[in-house]
């Protein structure tokens, strides 16, 4: 009888749990690579490394670089316009050469490189959008529901997992 519990008990959860996760929008963030196989150096516009780019919140910029020579800082505009990093905003640089910048907030930020290099070009601006909303379903053709997607929404669903629930604790009494 265990066999049998194991042969059908588990190809049911499976069952359940991927009908589940196809049910679960999707959600997945980027992790962008600012200046894509350059990274953030010298001799890359930026300016046209993020044109066309969508960021949304929850994405993340990953900035590689010699860190040794550069960092990466984040300023307001006006300081990004004219290269100022006497006082950003917050200083991304861990030491390592591999910054993490979470964008998490619904605003253009701006990121520069101090040490002079900001004058030759190393400084991208990002705006971040809210994210898109998930796509939405099919139009309903009739005002009023039938009796068949009635059925489906407010009976089948719920009646899978009640069989699912009433077949699992079978398999436990055998």
């Amino acid at each position: 009888m265990e066999g049998f519990r194991r042969s059908f008990g588990l190809p049911a959860l499976a069952a359940v749990l991927m009908f589940a996760a196809i049910m679960l929008p999707k959600v997945s963030a980027v992790r962008y690579i600012v200046g894509a196989n350059m990274g953030w150096t010298t001799n890359v516009n930026y300016t046209i490394w993020a044109q066309g780019k969508h960021f949304y919140n929850g994405d993340w910029l990953f900035f590689v670089y010699d860190r040794n020579q550069m960092n990466v800082l984040e300023v307001n505009q006006t300081n990004y316009e004219s290269c100022n990093t006497d006082h950003p905003l917050h200083n991304w640089t861990t030491g390592a050469g591999r910054d993490v910048v979470p964008l998490n907030m619904t605003k253009t930020r701006y990121f520069v490189s101090g040490k002079g290099f900001c004058y030759g070009g190393m400084k991208v601006a990002i705006h971040t959008e809210k994210t898109p909303p998930p796509p939405s379903s099919s139009p309903i053709r009739s005002s009023s529901p039938t009796l068949l997607s009635n059925f489906r929404s407010h009976l089948f669903v719920p009646a899978l997992f009640a069989v699912a629930a009433a077949w699992d604790s079978f398999l436990l009494l055998l």
